[in-house]
């Protein structure tokens, strides 16, 4: 994988007769040392209509400077990008082109903008000499290379913290820019300036009108799962934290709302993405899965006394472990490389551009979202009591699951219905998210309760005491007999229908 720098900066605007301020008054600043200029020469790629300038990505091939080679840079918040390097080559390096795939697929990748760059480098340290940010002013002139264009040339400044340096330093830098009269840039990138200063000239496009219609809110929840897919590609692959199971939600969470709105959205064209939804859903919950049991096993253990932890239990688990998850991230990469993903991505972009709207769908949306919950909570409401009637074991267990994934959907239900029915939507998909938590729960500690059992018979394979894994088997079953004990109070909570003034009906 590409090396990765996360960078903190500001941009400030200047004029050729911008002078910078003494430095040395900046707070924490001990010493300034001129580092002298630099030219940079930059080629920013992207596709031809755009696509990773629309989700503020910026990808380059630059030479001059200490860092030459190809930059990609992610948006993190405002002011913060992480920015992933590879050395400098003709070619997008493979690591790169992966982790724009999810935007580009089978689109090229051309030059759009040049950018060259006169940059005067200052470093600021700190009393003990650590460099605490660099602060350049940046003579900039780019060319459109792209379709029709022109060329623009500005003045900036640019203050980047240094590595391990206190983000807050920064506000001190601003403080003294700001004294001086110069002032923070409306762009938030050099790229982004360029393209907007050497577009051709066009009238801007209709601001896009706010939900009115049932379909209206429809859509907006389902461009807003789709988005989340494709923005979370890339993290997935630098193995990010939480990036598999916020995907995973996410797939869920647009699968759910194509089926909870089947009177807005053709089936005959939704089933199919759909099902490829399940697919990857399940294919990013194979390392997920058991991450989370890994970690519940590892709580359990921990919290017993020492004497009834008998024989090598943390180096058993720890060799099951790895064991089972051998592969799991090479076959999740498998997964978003294949040519099914990127079908996939592409048929929920014909979605959100072309829907396949019913005529409920040009209603008024609160009956028919608030229609939408209330089915999916009669479906939650048949599965719980299902459930309930049967005797504990294997039977309940799995009736129980069912209900938690019907929960899951009626809340999500209840998630999309919430811009236009506001707080009533609100408290009932936050009722419902107390179901699936606690049914998931439940269900966490059925997998939990088999990886044991599997456990305790190696270990006696083994010669090992199989006691310690008996005693987390109880601890399981009682934990479980609790959440199914609480379940009709919580469902109770949650069946109440709070939606019907609120959609007037």
């Amino acid at each position: 994988m590409a090396d990765a720098k996360r960078e903190i900066e500001r941009k400030y605007e200047a004029t050729d007769a911008t002078r910078l301020p003494d430095l040395t008054r900046v707070a924490g600043v001990a010493a300034v040392d001129h580092l002298g200029i630099t030219v940079l020469d930059a080629v920013y790629y992207d596709t031809e209509d755009f696509r990773l300038a629309a989700d503020r990505l910026t990808l380059r091939r630059r030479t001059g400077g200490s860092d030459a080679g190809w930059h990609l840079k992610f948006p993190v918040s405002s002011g913060i990008r992480d920015e992933l390097r590879a050395p400098l080559s003709d070619a997008l390096p493979p690591d790169l082109a992966g982790l724009v795939r999810s935007r580009v697929r089978g689109a090229d990748l051309v030059p759009v903008v040049r950018l060259r760059s006169a940059r005067d480098v200052h470093l600021l340290r700190g009393p003990d000499g650590a460099p605490l940010a660099e602060l350049s002013v940046d003579a900039v002139r780019a060319e459109r290379l792209h379709g029709p264009g022109r060329s623009t040339a500005w003045t900036e400044i640019e203050a980047e913290l240094a590595d391990d340096a206190d983000p807050a330093f920064l506000d001190a830098v601003e403080e003294r820019l700001t004294e001086a009269g110069i002032r923070p840039s409306a762009s938030e990138s050099k790229v982004a300036r360029a393209l907007a200063e050497t577009a051709p000239d066009t009238p801007p496009g209709p601001r896009p009108d706010p939900p009115r219609t049932a379909g209206d809110h429809v859509l907006a929840y389902v461009r807003e799962q789709a988005a989340e897919i494709v923005a979370l590609d890339p993290a997935v692959r630098r193995d990010l934290p939480d990036s598999v199971h916020r995907m995973r939600v996410a797939t869920r969470r647009l699968r759910s709302a194509l089926r909870s709105h089947r009177t807005v959205l053709d089936r005959t064209v939704t089933d199919p993405v759909a099902g490829e939804l399940r697919r990857l859903a399940a294919e990013l919950g194979v390392d997920r899965d058991q991450e989370v049991l890994d970690a519940r096993l590892r709580a359990r253990l921990d919290t017993l006394p020492r004497t009834l932890v008998l024989g090598p239990v943390r180096a058993r688990l720890r060799l099951w472990s790895t064991a089972r998850r051998a592969g799991t991230r090479r076959r999740t990469l498998a997964v978003l490389d294949s040519a099914r993903h990127l079908a996939l991505l592409d048929a929920l972009d014909a979605l959100v551009t072309d829907p396949p709207l019913l005529p409920a769908a040009a209603g008024p949306p609160g009956p028919e979202l608030a229609r939408a919950v209330r089915r999916d909570r009669r479906r939650l409401a048949h599965r719980v009591d299902r459930a309930l009637d049967l005797p504990p074991g294997p039977g309940r267990d799995r009736a129980l699951h069912d209900a938690r994934k019907a929960a899951k959907r009626a809340r999500y239900a209840a998630e999309t219905a919430r811009p236009a029915l506001g707080k009533p939507a609100k408290k009932a998909a936050e009722r419902l998210k107390a179901v699936q938590t606690l049914l998931g729960d439940h269900q966490d500690g059925v997998v939990a309760r088999e990886a044991l059992r599997t456990l305790a018979i190696q270990a006696h394979a083994a010669g090992e005491p199989s006691f310690t894994w008996g005693v987390l088997y109880g601890q399981e079953q009682a934990e479980a007999a609790a959440r199914e004990r609480e379940l009709p109070a919580v469902w109770a909570r949650a069946a109440r229908d709070d939606l019907r003034a609120a959609s007037g009906r």
